[in-house]
């Protein structure tokens, strides 16, 4: 596994999301981690429009690539402000910068759901220690 850069002003799942927390608004992603699993991604489909909630560790969409299909879950809970429109004809912006160009969802948090999720420490422990 190749070493993978994490950014430590997010908070990041198991499951390879990042959140970052700006101004009371959260915004989802995935990892460069992910990226690298995952390879060229070909489609991204949000089940959400602006206004919907999302949960916790819920799916909010899905990502396809050439080597799979994978879920895409919710870190925090809140209701959806904003979505990446882009994505939908220029899927391979999250290959290219999964972090800033290719963010997916936008959030207002229901709660501090940051507060369970790992640090950029805790989570670069995590990918050094997954079998992926």
């Amino acid at each position: 596994m190749s070493q993978v850069h994490v950014p430590s002003d997010r908070r990041y799942t198991k499951d390879h999301e990042w959140a970052q927390d700006a101004e009371g608004l959260v915004t989802f992603g995935i990892t460069a981690f992910a990226v690298e699993q995952l390879g060229d991604i070909t489609l991204i489909n949000l089940d959400v429009q602006v206004g919907a909630t999302v949960a916790a560790g819920k799916t909010f969409g899905t990502i396809e690539s050439v080597k799979t299909l994978s879920d895409l879950y919710a870190p925090v809970s809140g209701t959806v402000v904003a979505i990446n429109e882009l994505l939908e004809s220029a899927p391979e912006l999250v290959n290219e910068d999964p972090w800033a160009k290719g963010w997916m969802i936008r959030i207002k948090p229901s709660d501090d759901g940051l507060s369970g999720l790992m640090d950029s420490a805790a989570y670069q422990s995590h990918v050094e220690s997954s079998d992926h």
